[in-house]
């Protein structure tokens, strides 16, 4: 068993708490299905928010999800003038037996467009 880290992103349409709550779920729940992962593999997730984003705490969804008994931390993303707005980020450590080439990173919606080498 090995930790991996797997990244992710999803843009929300606007800063409202149920939008922020629902991107991160769907964002969560296609991490762990495309990595084919349980919440007891995960160790610990880190969600970034841009700056426009301050309606909601991101981890609130995770907890929705079955991670009560994951460490999960909310900060804000630095803010930079040509960054694309309104994103939720996230970095889960997980135990996996995967390779490290096998790992499955996530950008959804308008977020693809931060990763166009692995866009799904």
């Amino acid at each position: 068993m090995a930790v991996r880290a797997i990244r992710g992103a999803i843009q929300v349409d606007a800063d409202e708490r149920e939008q922020v709550l629902e991107a991160t779920v769907e964002l969560v729940s296609e991490v762990m299905r495309r990595n084919e992962l349980t919440p007891d593999e995960v160790i610990s997730v880190l969600f970034t928010a841009t700056p426009d984003l301050t309606s909601e705490f991101p981890a609130l969804a995770a907890r929705g999800l079955g991670f009560a008994e994951v460490p999960l931390m909310c900060a804000t993303e630095i803010s930079v003038p040509h960054a694309l707005p309104r994103v939720v980020r996230l970095m889960a450590h997980v135990e996996t037996d995967r390779p490290r080439s096998e790992v499955q990173h996530v950008y959804l919606r308008g977020a693809q467009a931060l990763r166009l080498d692995i866009a799904q």
